[in-house]
C-alpha cells in the first residue's frame, strides 16, 4: 500500500494516523517531493477508475493560472489534463492511497481510507 500526501495537508495527516492506528504496512510518498510522471498518473486514473479533472484541485493558484477551470473535460483533452498534473504535481487531489490489490481511493475522508484498508 502507498498513500500519496503532502505533510501540510490535514486530510493526509488524518489518513496516515488512521493507516498506523490500523497497524497497516505502508509507504508514504511525498509526491510534491517526488512527483508522478505521466504514466504513473495514467495508471493510478486507471485504478481510481476517474478521470485527470476528477482529481485536480482547480482552486489553487496554478490551477487558475493554467485557466484550469475553462479546459473541456472530454477524451481529447485527457492527455492535456496529465500533463498539467505531472507538470504541476499541487494541482493533484490527496491522499491518494494505492492498494496492493490494485485498487486505489483518494482518501480525503476517513470513511474512504477504511475502504483502501478493507481491500
Amino acid at each position: 500500500m502507498e498513500i500519496w500526501i503532502n505533510p501540510a495537508c490535514s486530510k493526509c495527516r488524518t489518513a496516515v494516523r488512521l493507516l498506523d492506528a490500523e497497524g497497516v504496512e505502508y509507504t508514504v510518498r511525498r509526491y510534491l517531493e517526488d512527483p508522478p510522471d505521466e504514466d504513473e498518473l495514467r495508471a493510478v486514473l486507471a485504478r481510481l477508475g476517474l478521470e485527470p479533472w476528477d482529481i485536480t484541485r482547480t482552486q489553487e493558484a496554478e490551477a487558475r493560472e493554467l485557466g484550469l477551470k475553462e479546459w473541456p473535460r472530454q477524451p481529447g483533452e485527457r492527455d492535456r489534463w496529465i500533463t498539467a498534473l505531472a507538470e504541476h504535481p499541487r494541482l493533484i487531489q490527496r491522499p491518494i492511497i494505492t492498494a496492493d490489490d490494485g485498487s486505489a481511493v483518494v482518501a480525503r475522508t476517513d470513511d474512504a481510507v477504511r475502504e483502501a484498508l478493507s481491500r
